[in-house]
């Protein structure tokens, strides 16, 4: 039962990944901590995330805006320090809330208005990427201010996944590599990744069913609906952890 509840999980995470292009971590990792250790559920996402990348790269790596990704991913790479300061003095449940908060406004601006300024500039790249660095050091946030540059560039769904990929596959492999030369890759991790990666591989087919399948207006939506989602989340989550 342990075991198809992990790749249950990993299913669901995988799914929303490769719909939306971001997500894996956020779905997954709040939910394996309830059943496996946080040095087995970690390592677990990090392999899992990077094969839903790899997957999702292979088939539409043509969309990839490659000078952006690589603007992103330069610029983020100051903001993870800041970040990882943030995570040792600041309080986590005063952050955690803050951004919580954000992220709902834009949500609810955007689900109400429908109408936000279009980015053109490279310049802002930096800036959001920056943001991304520093809230992917601090809780592994990084993709919410992927997915809201993504949307006011108005990139098409297609070119929005495969560049926010071509952005997640270096930091990624980091990740992964450093779970092993850290020892977190142990036969228990291997023992439930590996029968995840058939579910992993039909997850990435289906997402890219559906997404193929949403309208580009109605795909923006849904990205500002799933933002809002993390937010309401963000909020919570010190409120549950006052209680526990």
């Amino acid at each position: 039962m342990l075991l198809l509840t992990v790749v249950a999980i990993v299913f669901v995470a995988a799914l929303v990944h490769s719909t939306l292009g971001f997500g894996t971590a956020l779905v997954a990792m709040p939910l394996l901590v309830t059943v496996l250790d946080v040095d087995v559920a970690t390592p677990l996402v990090g392999l899992t995330m990077l094969t839903t990348i790899a997957l999702l790269l292979v088939g539409s790596w043509r969309n990839l805006d490659v000078r952006s990704a690589l603007h992103l991913l330069a610029a983020s790479l100051p903001g993870i320090p800041l970040g990882l300061l943030i995570l040792r003095f600041a309080p986590d449940g005063v952050f955690k809330a803050g951004l919580g908060i954000l992220l709902i406004a834009v949500g609810l601006y955007y689900l109400r208005t429908s109408v936000l300024p279009r980015l053109e500039h490279i310049g802002w790249a930096h800036v959001f990427g920056f943001v991304s660095g520093v809230l992917g050091g601090a809780y592994n946030v990084n993709a919410a201010p992927m997915a809201v540059y993504g949307i006011l560039r108005r990139w098409p769904p297609e070119h929005f996944k495969a560049t926010l990929q071509g952005y997640f596959l270096p930091s990624t492999l980091l990740i992964v590599a450093s779970h092993g030369l850290a020892g977190l890759w142990t036969g228990d991790v291997f023992g439930f990744y590996l029968p995840a990666v058939p579910a992993v591989i039909l997850a990435v087919v289906l997402g890219r069913f559906i997404g193929a399948r949403i309208a580009p207006d109605r795909f923006r939506s849904v990205l500002y609906t799933a933002l809002l989602a993390l937010g309401v989340m963000l909020l919570v989550s010190p409120l549950l952890a006052a209680v526990d």
